[in-house]
């Protein structure tokens, strides 16, 4: 029995350790295939100029209408979801009543949100906009986009809310607080480090959707000036420059991926720095 066990424990060992390997070794392999691939594309133009006359034909030019239109789109979209998804998580953490029936539909409900592929949501927020009349818009890209990313935030915030220690809450309510001082004063400072977290963990699934704003936010050539007007995204800018015919393009493309990927890897090294920094004021 004790060798039948440890013979288990070193199987379950290895195929732990082949799959860290498998994740690791992906990673790897993408970064190096986008370096390879995007470096000799890159340059200053890429990133400070946006698409002249025949960008797509291998003329001059660059990227930065989607670089800013993704920003602005991703930007609204997670400060939107973050304005909805918060009050959310309170109500279920404090003021609705623990194993209540609403409480468990409402996390199923986010649950379901979060499994909905991206291009429904699109097609979704497309019907939306025919019905009020609206052209594929920054505005209707940052709602798509909000829809999209809200269960996840909600979801994230929820589970990081769910470990705080219920007599953490009732020592506030002996202190004579309200449910309101409780939630913004106590719980929100104590998960304030997952609340940021689980922010930047949106913003990063968002700015790299195609599908969601494929009709919503449309494409563009120009920085949107207005909530009305199209915004170029750096997803649906690398779909375009692939599909072109012509490999100056695609190796541009490759660039543009790159772009992608460091504006994520900022994200991810914020988030972690941000993480530290707020975890110092929590008990």
């Amino acid at each position: 029995m004790i060798e039948r066990r440890k013979i288990e424990e070193h199987i379950f060992h290895g195929l732990m350790i082949i799959a860290t390997l498998v994740i690791v070794a992906s990673l790897v392999l993408i970064l190096v295939t986008i370096l390879i691939k995007g470096l000799p594309a890159m340059n200053l133009d890429m990133i400070t100029k946006t698409p002249q006359g025949g960008y797509y034909l291998g003329k001059e030019g660059g990227i930065l209408n989607a670089i800013v239109g993704s920003l602005y789109v991703t930007g609204g979209a997670t400060l939107l979801a973050l304005l909805i998804s918060l009050p959310v998580v309170l109500y279920l953490n404090i003021y609705a009543p623990k194993n209540a029936r609403l409480v468990t539909v409402a996390r199923f409900s986010l649950d379901v949100l979060w499994g909905i592929p991206s291009i429904v949501y699109g097609a979704f927020g497309f019907t939306i906009m025919l019905f009020f009349g609206l052209r594929a818009s920054l505005l209707g890209g940052i709602v798509t986009v909000a829809l999209l990313i809200l269960p996840i935030m909600a979801r994230a915030m929820d589970e990081v809310m769910r470990m705080v220690p219920e007599e953490l809450l009732h020592a506030s309510y002996a202190l004579g607080a309200t449910r309101f001082e409780t939630a913004v004063k106590v719980v929100v400072r104590q998960t304030l480090p997952g609340i940021l977290t689980g922010a930047l963990i949106a913003f990063g699934r968002g700015i790299g959707d195609a599908a969601s704003v494929l009709f919503t936010a449309g494409f563009t050539d120009y920085i949107p000036n207005s909530l009305l007007r199209p915004a170029a995204t750096l997803p649906l800018a690398i779909f375009f420059q692939l599909g072109t015919p012509f490999p100056e393009v695609q190796e541009r493309a490759y660039a543009s991926a790159l772009i992608l990927t460091i504006i994520i890897l900022i994200v991810s090294i914020l988030s972690r720095v941000l993480t530290k920094k707020f975890t110092k004021h929590t008990v």
